[in-house]
């Protein structure tokens, strides 16, 4: 499993990268977006991909690189370069340059992925100048793409036989195998995906419709919000404001207070995602007053998160019309039960904590093991979760409106902030 939308591109020849790869939350083709927006391509992005036009995906990556590395254009067209994910760079590699494959989950974050007729979008590629020969063939996620090459992984043929973007992974870890079932994951950023079956739901309300994954030769999609910084605000309060020393220390600090005191943290360092989709907001601290203090900073950092979840399980429940009772969790953050509990009061839903919470890396192992027959079908799977924690929802309605309307208020401070 993988950081899904990071692009690589690499010499075919030489395996060596020609630029380092470029990260997910990289906003240097902003406005190679908004050209495309200018040329009237949201609705066809949208309707093939599933996605919305946003610097986010690898698309506008790949052409960055293209235009920007001396000689790379002239190199891809001449069929010597190659692109991938993460996930493509390392079978690549493990493979010794044998085998260059991606999976449908990942090859639907690219926006040159059309999702329907589930190949490359021939109309992307051009629009976006893109030479098909870069691009990897497109597997299912659970099958045996090769094996390891004996020279570069302690002297064995093991067989890669499971790829999945790390939410799509973590959405199978979790054992989300019905429509209406979802997920959320609090690492770098957040990430609810909603399964949707083998219905491709169009989102109205500034959600990605995406391909959770391809199994036994059946293609099932997800909506996802994505949400660009969660733990990584509270990263920040330690590396650069320097009012924690340890990141866990966060829940102790945001209990020493009965509520934020009116201060709201908009963490929009890389703009904003799901479901505002702009590229130009920027982080606000807003509501401070002389009693503002440490403590009110750090609870409404944690506070921050749950709120910008509770923006996508909105839109999400409009766009697939159910109404979630439920909300599995897992990632780094869900150890904090202060944000656990008050993402359930925000929300009004149970939380639900597995008892294993690296769900992105047993989705992974979940997919290899069914094809190698390491485990039967997803029957046996859904046997294996069990919970750790429920957190039940516990606050007034009153009290949840008032909270919420303060964010959204915050959130309208954020927006646009950048743009020229």
């Amino acid at each position: 499993t993988n950081q899904r939308e990071t692009t690589i591109v690499w010499d075919k020849k030489t395996g060596k990268p020609i630029y380092n790869a470029i990260v997910w939350q990289c906003r240097r083709t902003a406005k190679i977006c908004d050209d495309l927006k200018s040329r009237g391509l949201e609705d066809y992005v949208r309707d093939n991909t599933g996605l919305i036009i946003d610097a986010y995906f690898s698309g506008t990556k790949i052409k960055w690189i293209l235009d920007n590395v001396e000689g790379a254009r002239e190199k891809a067209e001449n069929g010597e370069l190659l692109f991938g994910n993460v996930d493509t760079w390392l079978i690549w590699n493990l493979t010794r340059g044998k085998v260059h494959v991606t999976d449908y989950s990942n090859a639907s974050r690219t926006m040159i992925y059309n999702i329907k007729d589930l190949k490359w979008d021939e109309k992307m590629l051009q629009e976006l100048n893109i030479p098909k020969s870069m691009l990897p063939e497109v597997k299912q996620s659970s099958e045996v793409y090769g094996t390891t090459d004996i020279q570069t992984f302690g002297g064995a043929n093991i067989p890669i036989a499971g790829i999945a973007g790390d939410q799509h992974a973590a959405l199978f870890g979790q054992t989300c195998f019905e429509a209406g079932m979802a997920k959320n994951t609090y690492g770098t950023g957040c990430f609810m995906l909603m399964n949707t079956g083998e219905e491709m739901v169009s989102s109205k309300n500034g959600l990605l419709t995406t391909i959770a994954w391809g199994v036994n030769g059946k293609v099932e999609y997800a909506l996802e919000g994505s949400i660009f910084v969660a733990g990584a605000l509270i990263q920040w309060l330690r590396d650069e404001l320097r009012i924690l020393s340890d990141a866990k220390d966060s829940e102790y600090f945001a209990t020493k207070v009965d509520d934020n005191n009116g201060v709201y943290i908009v963490p929009a360092f890389v703009g904003l995602g799901a479901p505002y989709w702009d590229m130009y907001a920027r982080g606000t601290i807003v509501g401070l007053s002389r009693g503002s203090n440490r403590n009110h900073i750090i609870r409404a950092s944690l506070e921050a998160i749950a709120y910008q979840v509770k923006d996508v399980l909105k839109a999400m429940e409009e766009d697939s019309k159910l109404e979630l009772t439920s909300l599995k969790v897992d990632g780094g953050a869900v150890d904090n039960n202060f944000l656990m509990q008050f993402q359930a009061d925000i929300l009004d839903v149970i939380v639900e904590r597995p008892k294993i919470t690296e769900t992105t890396a047993l989705g992974a192992a979940y997919l290899a093991g069914l094809a190698v027959g390491f485990w039967k079908n997803k029957e046996e799977l859904k046997e294996k979760w069990s919970v750790n924690k429920v957190f039940k929802p516990n606050m007034e309605a009153e009290e949840k409106e008032r909270l919420y309307k303060g964010w959204k208020k915050a959130v309208g401070r954020s927006l646009k902030w950048e743009e020229d």
